[in-house]
């Protein structure tokens, strides 16, 4: 592409970002941060809001690497295609990221990331999956039957605070909140399965659980990793997607919730759930396990 062509480009997309691109992106506080991003785009998800770019070295922020970003400019996904050259402003703002001011220059396609696997419907048994928790213990997702189970997958240095942070931060919400709702205390059990296995090593997970989630002791709340092969047989259960770039993980986001029973009740895609959200949803599932336990009960 010649220097004029892409001085014409970026004029004419310019105005257009200016004038549209913030209409629906939250309202930053005083304390957010910005940084400038330029990169490659190599997929595009209109639905969720979402680019995976390629980008630059961050200064102060990460390195170059590969990293999907929320993007609330409408009309920028009436452009965008894979291969595009993409500028914006890189908004972090707590446990909130996003991306305002995009600029977009036509390019060459670009490689799509790997399909999108196919999670299980609900209703379907869970696998008896093995991991090792932040103990080194190995453990068998067969012997929580009898507690609900709420499952999601970090790893430990993704750097969007709005990824792995913020699954991690409403955990820590749900841990606190069932410990005082008496019909869920001791009666729920939460995993965070790391699917960068090399790194996050037993120790390190017990390090991340007590530092970034609060944790005293792990009787509610583990963290486990595993064999490259059974986290990968787990993700692809509950339709998680992941793969490697430079020393960190491209990947969407799925929280699991389990039946005490051991079949799969519900799985939350992306980040928009809250914890209040699974907080409701354990209440009645354990009414429900209540109900049909005391049913049982009685037939004999």
């Amino acid at each position: 592409m010649s220097r004029n062509l892409l001085i014409l480009l970026l004029l004419s997309y310019a105005p257009l970002s200016a004038c549209t691109s913030n209409q629906e992106a939250p309202h930053a506080s005083p304390n957010a941060k910005r940084y400038d991003l330029r990169g490659t785009v190599v997929s595009v998800d209109r639905s969720h809001k979402q680019v995976i770019i390629a980008h630059e070295s961050i200064p102060g922020l990460m390195d170059a690497m590969t990293m999907p970003f929320t993007l609330y400019s409408d009309w920028a996904f009436d452009t965008l295609a894979p291969g595009d050259q993409i500028q914006a402003t890189l908004v972090v703002d707590g446990d909130r990221s996003w991306l305002e001011n995009p600029v977009i220059v036509r390019g060459e396609a670009a490689a799509q990331p790997p399909p999108s696997s196919t999670e299980a419907p609900p209703g379907t048994e869970v696998p008896p999956f093995t991991f090792i928790n932040q103990d080194g213990a190995r453990v068998r997702l067969v012997q929580y039957r009898g507690r609900a189970l709420v499952v999601t997958f970090i790893y430990t240095r993704c750097p969007l605070p709005d990824y792995c942070p913020l699954m991690t931060s409403n955990f820590a919400t749900i841990h606190r909140q069932m410990e005082s709702i008496p019909e869920l205390a001791h009666r729920v059990h939460l995993l965070s399965i790391t699917v960068d296995p090399s790194h996050d090593t037993p120790a390190v997970l017990r390090t991340y659980g007590r530092e970034r989630a609060g944790l005293l002791d792990f009787k509610d709340w583990e963290f486990l990793t595993g064999s490259e092969e059974e986290i990968r047989q787990a993700a692809r259960f509950f339709g998680l997607d992941y793969f490697p770039e430079s020393d960190q993980i491209i990947h969407n986001l799925r929280t699991a919730l389990i039946a005490p029973d051991g079949r799969l009740v519900k799985i939350y895609r992306g980040n928009d759930w809250k914890p209040d959200d699974v907080i409701s949803d354990l209440r009645g599932l354990l009414k429900e396990s209540d109900a049909h336990t005391q049913h049982l009960h009685t037939q004999h």
